[in-house]
């Protein structure tokens, strides 16, 4: 049995707001796994929009603007209410959706065997009974997540994975993949063509990478510095971001942005396209020709919940060499404000993965 230490670091969120709200603790307690639980020893996380965008309160109602506008400093305390995406965060909390790690210790209910596995955690995860009131629960947000030395997540929640991929590599995939995979199969992307924004962040990245694996002809909106980068993962063609899109031309549009540019996203669409959005970093508040919609006969899936399958057929891809991993530059953990001004920075495509240092 592992030695297991009564305390831990990690990076905790204090409140709502700018990146002063992240606190470096070398005191908190290890957590213990309860029935239906285990403890993962963690080795490495990842950032992701959702990260950000719950640190600032983004997700309250009366935020309209964009997800940069207040990424440094937060909305002043306007959205301590519901500034997470199911309403009012608790605070103090660990966040990080993303974690790869070793289960060191299980809870009742659970078997010994599950020891020394190596695991992804599922981030977003069917409501338990401690969470029974909500129609979605995520690893990190609901309850502590995956940026400190240990985390505890339920059993059918850490999917067993076999990969000679390092720790950093393997975390950078939960999220953002998971949510990508989960748009595909949500508007059923086949061998079709498809249009991607935002499409050098994490989930763009890893939607061009599932698109191909679905047999899909790849258009990707990013800037000209990163167009290049974008086809050596698959990507067929790139559009830049301020480029008229042609209308018509595509069957299925991967949204990740909104924001002013959603009408042309639409008129993009063929008669009965199919658009799904995960994301709206431009900005939340569309303006939709309702006679667009139904003269084209067009489908609108929004993408948050995911069946479990997804999760398990990602793990299924990772572990047949199917896609792979973008990491763009790593940060040890306690060094989390710099990563998270390296990802608004918006220099990097794909991930910026979080190591956890031996203490």
């Amino acid at each position: 049995m592992p030695h297991i230490p009564d305390q831990m670091s990690g990076m905790v969120l204090t409140g709502h707001g700018g990146l002063d709200c992240l606190e470096w603790r070398e005191d908190l307690p290890v957590p213990l796994p309860e029935p239906g639980q285990v403890l993962i020893k963690v080795g490495a996380a990842a950032i992701n929009n959702t990260d950000i965008n719950t640190r600032t309160g983004w997700y309250s109602k009366s935020v309209r603007g964009d997800t940069a506008a207040a990424a440094s400093e937060g909305y002043g305390g306007q959205t301590d209410s519901d500034g997470a995406w199911s309403g009012a965060l608790q605070f103090p909390r660990i966040q990080g959706a993303d974690c790869c790690g070793v289960i060191v210790a299980v809870g009742g209910g659970v078997a010994d065997t599950r020891i020394g596995e190596r695991v992804l955690v599922r981030p977003m995860q069917v409501p338990k009974s401690a969470h029974a009131g909500l129609p979605l629960v995520t690893f990190g947000s609901e309850y502590d997540g995956g940026f400190a030395e240990y985390a505890v997540t339920y059993s059918e929640d850490a999917l067993a994975v076999s990969s000679r991929m390092s720790d950093v590599e393997l975390a950078s995939f939960p999220c953002a993949y998971s949510t990508a995979e989960g748009m595909i199969q949500r508007c059923s992307l086949k061998a079709e063509r498809v249009l991607i924004t935002g499409a050098s962040g994490g989930v763009g990245s890893a939607a061009i990478q599932l698109a191909k694996r679905w047999g899909a002809h790849v258009t990707a909106i990013t800037s000209p510095e990163k167009a290049e980068e974008l086809k050596g993962i698959g990507a067929d063609e790139t559009l830049g971001r301020n480029d008229a899109l042609p209308e018509q031309s595509f069957d299925v549009v991967l949204d990740l942005v909104g924001g002013p540019k959603f009408p042309q996203l639409i008129d993009a669409l063929k008669g009965g396209g199919r658009y799904a959005v995960a994301g709206a970093i431009a900005g939340p508040i569309v303006e939709l020709d309702l006679r667009t919609l139904y003269l084209k006969d067009l489908s609108f899936f929004g993408c948050t919940k995911q069946d479990p399958k997804v999760f398990e057929d990602l793990v299924g891809y990772i572990e047949r060499g199917e896609i792979s991993p973008v990491v763009a530059k790593t940060y040890a953990l306690r060094d989390m404000r710099q990563a998270q001004e390296a990802f608004l920075s918006k220099r990097y495509a794909g991930k910026i993965g979080l190591v956890v240092e031996e203490a």
